[in-house]
């Protein structure tokens, strides 16, 4: 998952990075073939090059390692809803064919049964990066028919709807899980799957999502990870 999320990390490209597996990806990437890449985290730290996996958005590693440190103001005024960022690096507790995401709770939102880490800065993440790209754990319980909560706006009802809520961003571009990965539909903008991971089924990942899957009509197999991507990878996770 944090390979595949890596490699569509462009070089150059300005990245607003979240915890987990986003800032793993985006570590390995500007590591690997992106070194250009400037990785601009919520907390105010802009261009961090931290040589361990941040714990947290304020884990002091960032901002030690960043060429500035500015307000939190002004990373979500200046920066991202200014439309300077290119990528959003997302994760997600739900999702759904449109890429809409929940990280606020699961089950009705006055009693949930699980309260989740909530919003932070993921709606103005998705509402404003030029993209944004999702990982999360493939199943049932977080590819599901409809959400408990729209915590951050994906495609919303399909084809238009960022447009007509007026959002500078064009939304997901891809969805990596850990059997596969999926991409909008240039139409209908539904997700589609176009690549499964080594050893994973076109049928596994039906099974493992909770709505009628689009499948394209020809699904690649996601490349395995390069030596070179795993060394980098184990040495981040040692590190941290």
């Amino acid at each position: 998952m944090a390979v595949a999320a890596a490699r569509e990390l462009t070089d150059g490209a300005v990245c607003f990075v979240g915890i987990g597996l986003p800032s793993t990806a985006a570590n390995v990437a500007w590591r690997m073939h992106a070194p250009s890449a400037v990785l601009i985290y919520e907390s105010g730290c802009i261009g961090s090059r931290p040589d361990r996996l941040p714990a947290s958005i304020g884990d002091g590693v960032l901002s030690e390692s960043a060429v500035a440190n500015v307000g939190v103001v002004e990373i979500f005024s200046y920066w991202l809803q200014a439309g300077r960022i290119d990528v959003g690096f997302l994760g997600a507790a739900q999702i759904d064919r449109f890429a809409n995401i929940n990280t606020t709770v699961i089950g009705a939102y006055d009693r949930p049964s699980v309260r989740l880490p909530g919003a932070g800065g993921a709606p103005e993440i998705a509402a404003n990066c030029g993209e944004v790209i999702i990982t999360l754990r493939h199943s049932r319980r977080a590819f599901v028919e409809e959400l408990d909560f729209v915590t951050s706006l994906g495609h919303g009802t399909g084809n238009g709807c960022r447009e007509q809520m007026g959002l500078r961003g064009r939304g997901p571009s891809a969805v990596i899980s850990d059997l596969c990965v999926l991409r909008p539909d240039p139409v209908t903008k539904e997700l589609t799957l176009t690549s499964v991971h080594p050893g994973v089924s076109i049928d596994d990942v039906r099974d493992a999502t909770g709505w009628d899957l689009q499948v394209a009509d020809e699904v690649e197999v996601t490349p395995v990870p390069s030596s070179d991507e795993l060394t980098v990878l184990r040495d981040l996770k040692a590190a941290s």
